[in-house]
């Protein structure tokens, strides 16, 4: 099967079930395995994939994504394409889980994706409940304004799965930013910078510590600011796991 890849995470599943050799084109973004992705042709970054240049590739099956605002236009242009497609949407970790076993379905792999599904599962076995209080873990997306995980992210999962809170895990959304107001409020223990699009190496924590209104928090005053790649938090597929044992360090810095 020729497969196009237009989504990082999927790119990535694809890899964990052993077929990276179906893959004859990825947008921009995907960069791992990088012995996989370098050597296949590029259809433009995430919201302005080049339908013609996927297209041109002759794909069997086109693996999409709705995970971001404004992937809908790039789904919408491959149907307008009639370009074979599907378009994974996980807003939680079962999600990702199904997401998994629906790829490794449409490739006959059905086998090796339960094998995936079980290595994330017991990866994600909650750890035992807290003596003390579950302590308040604010990821951020984006810096300005600072965009934050809502309930409908997988990351809402992950913290608690090593005992942490998302202080904005119990509203409906994907993510959204909040205010200075809200950030006081919500008094985080734990800042993670997991800025999209963003190379880690760019991930500079005095980017929150100079911040006026956040010199109060209680993240900003014991200096518990964690760099994580959003390659391992906001990509959902199997190397959330290296997220989920990011978020355990995090989690253990605040006893």
């Amino acid at each position: 099967m020729r497969l196009v890849s237009l989504a990082c995470s999927n790119t990535e599943i694809v890899w964990s079930l052993g077929a990276a050799d179906q893959l004859v084109g990825v947008d921009d973004h995907s960069d791992f395995p990088p012995e996989v992705v370098g050597r296949l042709p590029r259809v433009g970054p995430d919201l302005s994939i080049d339908v013609a240049k996927v297209a041109a590739l002759r794909p069997d099956l086109v693996l999409a994504s709705l995970t971001v605002p404004g992937h809908e236009r790039v789904v919408e242009s491959l149907a307008r394409a009639k370009l074979p497609f599907v378009a994974t949407e996980p807003v939680s970790v079962e999600d990702v889980y199904a997401d998994v076993r629906r790829i490794g379905e449409l490739l006959g792999s059905r086998e090796r994706a339960e094998e995936v599904i079980d290595g994330m599962r017991a990866a994600f076995r909650p750890r035992p409940p807290r003596a003390t209080r579950r302590p308040v873990v604010l990821v951020e997306w984006w810096p300005k304004p600072v965009i934050v995980p809502g309930a409908k992210s997988w990351v809402t999962d992950m913290i608690a799965a090593v005992g942490g809170n998302n202080p904005l895990g119990a509203e409906p959304v994907k993510s959204r930013p909040i205010t200075d107001d809200e950030a006081r409020a919500m008094d985080p223990d734990a800042v993670v910078i997991s800025w999209c699009g963003v190379r880690p190496e760019k991930y500079h924590p005095h980017v929150v510590t100079r911040r006026p209104a956040w010199q109060g928090l209680r993240a900003v005053r014991s200096g518990r600011i964690f760099p994580i790649s959003e390659a391992f938090l906001g990509r959902p597929g199997p190397r959330l796991v290296e997220g989920l044992r990011a978020l355990e360090r995090v989690v253990d810095a605040c006893d």
